[in-house]
């Protein structure tokens, strides 16, 4: 046990030793512009199909039907947090519950179907949230026209991604749940980051010619789409002096969000792979490229 602890505290140190270093730096010697060509050129480095190999977009490549890509991505985006290694064999084993069929399932799953999934566990997502999550996308589906439709409504009411956020989660709880499903859930209003519903709409509103995220949607423009911010974007968004504010939150979101539209106004998210490349695969040794 001391031998881990000591393990964290060199980490530790030497993470907030890099972002002090590379503040310094910013400070210094570095310019707008100059972060501007380091982004983009970790845009080209990690926005490509062998990114997929790492990342839990991996779950919703697997299919073709765009319902079975939709509700993958979703309940796969529900479940990203912690070690991606994790997420992924995790993902996995909900794809075994649902036979890889996720459309047809949340469509026609009898009594038993429905059991079988109480099973599932990631963290602290059991299996009455799972159930959950499942009939409450078949209620979207069969009354609601499907996740595409529920978010693009939301978008269309005030032209922002807050309200598309907002809108669902007002619908996906407008069935009958206990209060731990609503903790899976972000709610913008309460200013959460809704990290994993940004990824997951990155994934399905986002097009590019290296056919990463899926562009099925089309009622969002790509130019709406706010940061997934997470530990490590948030971390090197800091660390290269394009957000200030010290809290992952929904403020952050559109602060840092802003900063990037600066740099692309058509495609802002796509330095997404940038900022979260550089924290997870290059960490301290940013500061010598």
């Amino acid at each position: 046990m001391a031998v881990g602890l000591k393990k964290m505290a060199i980490f530790l140190f030497q993470k907030q030793f890099f972002f002090r270093v590379v503040n310094q730096n910013m400070n210094t010697e570095t310019t707008i512009l100059e972060t501007k060509r380091l982004l983009d050129s970790r845009v080209i480095q990690y926005n490509h199909l062998d990114f997929i190999d790492s990342d839990p977009i991996q779950i919703p490549h697997k299919f073709i039907r765009n319902e079975d890509i939709e509700i993958s991505g979703f309940l796969t985006a529900t479940i990203s947090w912690g070690q991606r290694k994790s997420i992924i064999n995790n993902a996995n084993k909900l794809m075994d519950l649902i036979d890889h069929v996720p459309y047809e399932f949340i469509t026609e799953a009898d009594n038993s179907d429905w059991m079988r999934v109480e099973r599932f566990v990631h963290r602290t997502f059991n299996g009455d949230d799972c159930l959950f999550f499942l009939q409450s996308l078949k209620n979207i589906y069969q009354h609601h026209g499907g996740l595409e439709t529920v978010f693009t409504t939301g978008y269309q009411t005030n032209k922002t991604i807050f309200g598309a956020l907002k809108h669902f989660r007002e619908v996906f709880l407008s069935i009958p749940h206990n209060h731990h499903v609503t903790k899976h859930i972000s709610d913008v209003t309460a200013n959460s980051s809704a990290k994993r519903l940004n990824m997951f709409l990155r994934w399905m509103v986002r097009t590019n010619e290296n056919e990463v995220d899926f562009g099925l949607w089309k009622g969002i423009p790509t130019s709406a789409l706010m940061l997934p911010l997470d530990v490590h974007t948030g971390d090197v968004a800091r660390a290269y002096g394009l957000l200030n504010r010290k809290q992952n939150d929904w403020k952050a979101v559109e602060e840092i969000t802003a900063v990037l539209r600066e740099f692309d106004a058509a495609d802002p998210i796509k330095y997404d792979f940038a900022l979260f490349g550089i924290g997870v695969f290059e960490g301290k040794n940013i500061k010598n490229q």
